[in-house]
């Protein structure tokens, strides 16, 4: 029962990087969503109306910024941002601070439609609502709906079996296996039952203890292929099956940390509590 794969997203929306070892800090890992793509009214460009986004290879720099690559774009280094506050609302906050002019106008290209990079200065000003399970104190990135998303190896494989079980009973091809990537994980836990992470109140990864905040329902993200970017049924015509209440599907578990420090891949994940 360990922590089998961190996951960093420096830019919401883009692709991520796994990682060995990651600092946990109150707003999520360290380096983790501090930056967003947005139009020219602030509010957020995301992968459902995006796909083009997760092609994007978001590299932080010793100085600060970014190392931006994309397939059919030239590679663009973008300094710290610098620049003015721009009003963002797709959070619990009111002004995020513009990046390089330069990398505007790579986003745009990339997406065909006007587009600014933005970058949370102090995560501390960033709210994580109550509607999300936060309470007084806890602040989030620009992840927005917690700090961490916690995903589970066993329950992605039981996912698999039932993708297969039912390309059987519409005699369809059986596709390959997921990938993780899909949904975005930060912290990805093996060694467990499928789904039992839906109980987990409280849990201890290394020494550090984390609050569940909700459970993570699913949009239509996971149904792009990250690699491809094409755009299919699954997983959620299965998770509609087999994982739906209260009008939505479910997939992975969202976390906030109580403790603060260094986490590594293969920490032990111990429970501490469990829903009565």
């Amino acid at each position: 029962m360990e922590l089998a794969e961190i996951h960093r997203y420096p830019v919401k929306s883009v692709s991520g990087w796994v990682v060995d070892s990651a600092v946990v800090e109150p707003w999520g890992l360290a380096g983790d969503r501090r930056w967003a793509v947005v139009d020219e009214s602030g509010n957020l460009h995301w992968v459902g109306e995006n796909p083009r986004l997760l092609s994007v290879v978001a590299t932080p720099t010793a100085e600060g910024g970014l190392l931006l690559e994309a397939p059919g774009l030239p590679q663009l280094k973008v300094p710290p941002a610098t620049g003015e506050h721009f009003p963002v609302y797709f959070l619990e906050l009111d002004t995020a601070v513009l990046a390089h002019p330069e990398a505007h106008a790579w986003f745009t290209r990339l997406l065909g439609k006007p587009a600014r990079l933005v970058w949370l200065d102090d995560p501390r000003r960033c709210t994580l609502p109550a509607s999300h399970g936060g309470l007084p104190g806890d602040v989030v990135s620009l992840a927005g709906d917690a700090p961490f998303l916690l995903t589970s190896r066993s329950s992605l494989r039981r996912l698999d079996d039932w993708i297969t079980e039912g390309a059987l009973e519409r005699q369809e091809e059986v596709p390959a296996p997921l990938d993780m990537a899909r949904f975005r994980p930060n912290l990805v836990v093996d060694g467990f039952p499928p789904y039992v992470e839906d109980t987990w109140r409280e849990i201890r990864i290394g020494a550090l203890r984390f609050r569940m905040s909700e459970l993570c329902d699913r949009c239509a993200v996971p149904t792009y292929d990250p690699t491809t970017l094409k755009k299919g049924k699954e997983p959620l015509r299965t998770l509609a099956r087999h994982r739906r209440w209260d009008g939505k599907t479910w997939f992975g578990v969202r976390f906030v940390p109580r403790d603060y420090g260094e986490i590594q891949v293969g920490d032990p994940v111990t429970v501490l509590a469990t829903e009565p």
